[in-house]
């Protein structure tokens, strides 16, 4: 994210990019821009005037929409989307005041994959349901789509992994990547079970 925001000139503007180019068929207000992207309201208001004067996008009623004629859209999507989402110590650092985790685990968007429940899967004990949610949000704007996410207590994974309940299933049997995992959530008690 820092190495196109420097050569597009702003991390304000990859983002806002970004949630058009992954909500093509949605629009937004300003003030949906501003909420989505994390940024200020006057940053928004200056990459909003940029973007539509390049046609990226276009204004229709009161809701700004990805302009699908525009001339590179195809080039700007493998860049801003193809291109990895998230270094796994951003995500790391996201979550690593939220509670004590036990693991974290990332697949759908963050993979590339679009065949799968969730995006993101956090277990653990003692988690802070808003600061968690503040993580969500943060994530959420970097990326430029909302996030479907799963949270357990230790308890309640270790007790859905083993009764093979079917979304806990679904997410370890299909393609994730694990960026943190506690020694009493070894991979080898996960494939067991």
């Amino acid at each position: 994210m820092e190495i196109l925001g420097k050569i597009l000139g702003s991390g304000a503007r990859v983002k806002i990019m970004r949630l058009f180019l992954l909500n093509s068929k949605s629009g937004f207000s300003k003030k949906d821009i501003v909420k989505r992207s994390r940024v200020s309201s006057s940053i928004a208001g200056k990459e909003i005037k940029l973007l539509s004067s390049l046609d990226f996008i276009k204004k229709h009623n009161i809701n700004w929409f990805f302009n699908p004629l525009f001339k590179y859209g195809k080039e700007f999507e493998r860049l801003l989307i193809g291109s990895e989402t998230l270094d796994n110590k951003i995500i790391a650092d996201t979550f690593k005041k939220v509670g004590r985790v036990k693991l974290l685990l990332v697949s759908g968007i963050f993979i590339k994959n679009k065949d799968t429940r969730i995006d993101l899967l956090i277990v653990g004990d003692k988690m802070k349901k808003n600061k968690i949610e503040e993580g969500i949000h943060k994530l959420e704007a970097e990326i430029g789509t909302e996030l479907v996410y799963a949270i357990f207590d230790t308890k309640e994974f270790i007790y859905r992994l083993n009764m093979y309940d079917k979304l806990v299933r679904d997410i370890l049997d299909f393609p994730h990547k694990i960026i943190f995992q506690a020694k009493e959530l070894s991979t080898q008690a996960l494939k067991k079970s």
